[in-house]
């Protein structure tokens, strides 16, 4: 997904991606899965296009090993 139209400013993504990543860290980790699950689920329901999930689905496992994301 390249289109940047409608996306959060660099330091807001950066301040959110550090609140996420303090998330995990205070999770068991063997829920940080279950706690992740449950975010995509949550910001899925906010976005309300399954196209845009989609999208986002398929950039976060673009440079993934082969094998991930159902390949």
């Amino acid at each position: 997904m390249n289109d940047t139209a409608g996306t959060m400013p660099f330091e807001e993504l950066e301040a959110v991606y550090e609140r996420i990543a303090e998330t995990i860290d205070s999770v068991p980790e063997d829920q940080e899965s279950l706690f992740l699950a449950k975010l995509c689920l949550a910001l899925a329901h906010r976005i309300s296009d399954p196209a845009a999930v989609d999208a986002a689905i398929a950039e976060a496992t673009a440079d993934l090993p082969a094998g991930a994301g159902g390949e």
